[in-house]
């Protein structure tokens, strides 16, 4: 009866379509999720995340969740997670990623997951990084540690999510340092963010973390731009 009242007067509402949730559904309506455009990169060595990194980045293993399209389904839940404040949209589809990637035995190695962070004043204006329960959810999921603070933003940047794709990949002034090297000595470490698109951050942020003597590299989007 509870239950009912509060979705009265405050219905739960798909972070993918907008239309009410039924009781039955949590934060994405059964029909999105069946629409929602699977990449399905996990069974893919080759697959476009790789390809888009390759000759860039020496990676071991590479996967996208979700395929991006403007004005499709992914660019409102991205949305919905990056400037509404629904930090549960990473966490679902941090739960959705993380429980393919465990099947797979190059990913069951995986050591320590490390978000893309955020400058400090981004994250102060923001209040979260939107990369973090995805990152949270896909560690437990691997059953492998979560480390938060070992790759940190230097410089704060414009917002890319207007640029061209020419512009983001010129670039430069995004500038990321490593805080901690003796733990990370050796270990694979999974660096994950929210979309992908010409890999310019991805790059950046690889090439501090391969400084780490021994490391191992691999890389897990939520999406990828079409």
């Amino acid at each position: 009866m509870v239950k009912n009242l509060l979705n009265l007067f405050f219905p739960q509402i798909c972070l993918s379509c907008d239309n009410q949730l039924e009781d039955n559904e949590l934060h994405v309506c059964t029909s999105c999720r069946h629409e929602l455009p699977l990449t399905n990169f996990e069974n893919i060595q080759q697959n476009e995340v790789a390809k888009i990194l390759y000759g860039r980045v020496q990676l071991k293993y590479a996967s996208s969740l979700l395929w991006f399209s403007k004005k499709g389904l992914v660019q409102h839940l991205l949305q919905n997670l990056k400037y509404k404040g629904h930090e549960e949209v990473g966490e679902f589809l941090g739960i959705w990623l993380g429980e393919e990637l465990s099947k797979l035995e190059g990913f069951r190695t995986v050591d320590v997951v490390v978000p893309v962070p955020l400058h400090s004043k981004r994250l102060r204006q923001r209040g979260y990084n939107q990369v973090h329960k995805f990152g949270a959810e896909i560690a437990q999921a691997l059953n492998c540690d979560f480390n938060t603070h070992v790759l940190q933003k230097t410089k704060a940047t414009k917002t890319q999510v207007f640029k061209d794709r020419l512009r983001r990949w010129n670039n430069d002034d995004t500038v990321f340092s490593i805080t901690e090297y003796e733990s990370l000595k050796g270990k694979h470490i999974l660096l994950v963010d929210d979309i992908i698109t010409t890999g310019a951050t991805i790059e950046t942020c690889a090439n501090a973390l391969l400084k780490i003597e021994g490391v191992t590299l691999s890389v897990a989007t939520m999406a990828i731009a079409e």
